[in-house]
């Protein structure tokens, strides 16, 4: 690979994107399998910094734990609005090397199937309650749309997924708001913007009561699902026996919940903050949060070294990422390698740097600047700090610009072209329906800031009734 090969601009995003994933290897698409991917060193180091912040925030309340990969197909049939919701989906197993299996094993499209019969026997009385579990798995889905890699999968490779058992309806709301407010908390410290909408009754969780939905828009306009909330009511209880012997002795159906988020988590970090020189990756994320390049010619070539060394060294002590290139490689060359992986700080230092007692600090938004050697290591995590700020401003303006207001189907359109337009909707599937034909473009849902919340109202932009705020975007 020619390392310095011109990335396609930005404004080409698909290219632009497919490019970067392998150029700063984050994934290799070239697995046999159509919609597998395999991730490379670095891109995995991303996502592990990623799902160590997910891990973090799930562990103050919840348990991790692991379920089967393989689910027997009658406990996966019992609930039939959620087969129905997957049953296009479903990769089969139905041998083991060469004999058939009495029981054809599916691979889990997700896991309540297999989750919920052990909540069965684990689950006696209300002090059991409330239960919060969560796993990060693989899942496999049939995809047939066009795969994209971190995207749209066939096999989703990073699954985070949470079932909680409660005792009332209204408990299990409270776990939904809580859940909510875990995502928004991911995504801030991830320096992403989202909107939060209630899918319509036709687009919800196949099983659930209803479904909230965490997206945010890409560079191209279009919207990306990065996190999904359902209130599942008492249905999968009802057809797993998850009961629960009450205060007074008598048995109870309990009420659940389920929220998952996936590897689109990265998809949405590539793609929001990375520019046309390649990623941009917020510092409590980046593999490497500090690149140090010695700046070693002539006579001063080991001062230089020895110096690039020290301050690595330090940093590390510090707490930071940090990585030293001392390669024989130009200046040229490394600051290429490094801006198009990410890296949110590089620090240069030359003989002159020595001399003067500082260290030549580049932002990966090209920002430069020199500080003390004497503070480096402050210095730098106020830097950090100052670049995660920026990244989130810059964000948040970026979605703003693309989420427009729209008072009828012709403005829509026009906005529908680079971004999601704001509607006012009855609610009424006839409206969704001619709506989506006239723009090409789905109704996401009704959007909220939290589902509890007093939410705008106004005329139907296709009846004239009274609606509620809606989204309106073409989506991933």
């Amino acid at each position: 690979m020619d390392e310095e090969s011109t990335l396609p601009n930005k404004s080409d995003f698909s290219g632009w994107y497919n490019d970067l994933l392998w150029r700063a290897e984050i994934m290799d698409v070239r697995y046999p399998v159509k919609g597998l991917y395999v991730w490379y060193p670095f891109g995995f180091a991303l996502r592990k910094n990623t799902y160590a912040i997910l891990r973090e925030i799930m562990d103050r309340d919840h348990q991790e734990t692991l379920f089967p990969l393989l689910i027997p197909e009658p406990e996966f049939m019992k609930e039939a609005e959620h087969i129905k919701g997957f049953e296009e989906e479903v990769y089969w197993v139905t041998h083991g090397g060469t004999t058939p299996l009495d029981v054809p094993l599916a691979l889990r499209p997700t896991s309540e199937t297999a989750i919920y019969p052990m909540y069965a026997l684990w689950i006696r009385s209300h002090a059991d309650l409330p239960l919060r579990l969560y796993q990060i798995v693989n899942t496999f889905r049939y995809e047939t749309k066009h795969t994209r890699p971190l995207i749209r999968l066939r096999e989703i490779t990073s699954f985070k997924e949470a079932h909680t058992v409660h005792a009332t309806w209204e408990d299990a709301e409270n776990q939904v708001r809580e859940a909510v407010r875990l995502y928004r908390e991911f995504y801030d410290r991830l320096s992403i913007p989202v909107i939060l909408s209630r899918r319509p009754e036709w687009d919800k969780f196949p099983g659930a009561d209803y479904t909230l939905a965490v997206d945010t828009i890409m560079p191209d306009g279009r919207t990306l699902q990065i996190g999904t909330v359902h209130h599942l009511g008492d249905h999968f209880s009802k057809t797993f026996g998850i009961t629960y012997e009450d205060a007074g002795g008598n048995q109870q159906c309990a009420f659940q919940t389920c929220y998952g988020i996936s590897e689109r988590s990265i998809a949405a970090l590539i793609s929001i903050h990375g520019d046309d020189r390649g990623l941009v990756l917020p510092p409590v994320v980046a593999p490497v949060q500090v690149v140090i390049v010695p700046i070693t010619i002539g006579k001063r070539k080991d001062d230089v070294a020895a110096a690039a060394k020290k301050l690595e060294s330090e940093l590390k002590g510090a707490g930071f990422r940090v990585k030293s290139d001392d390669r024989a490689l130009r200046p040229g060359a490394k600051y290429y390698y490094w801006e198009l992986r990410g890296v949110p700080l590089r620090l240069e230092i030359g003989p002159r740097d020595l001399d003067a007692g500082v260290v030549t600090v580049v932002t990966r938004l090209g920002e430069k600047s020199t500080i003390p050697l004497a503070t480096c290591i402050h210095d730098v995590g106020l830097a950090l700090d100052r670049l995660s700020q920026v990244l989130m401003a810059h964000a948040g303006e970026s979605l703003q610009k693309k989420l427009v207001m729209c008072q009828d189907i012709l403005a829509a359109r026009e906005v529908l072209d680079h971004g999601v337009a704001l509607i006012h909707w009855c609610g009424n599937r006839e409206c969704a329906d001619e709506m989506e034909k006239a723009t090409d473009a789905s109704v996401l849902g009704t959007r909220v800031d939290s589902p509890y919340t007093t939410r705008t109202t106004g005329p139907c932009i296709v009846c004239g009734k009274e609606g509620e705020l809606t989204l309106v975007g073409r989506s991933y």
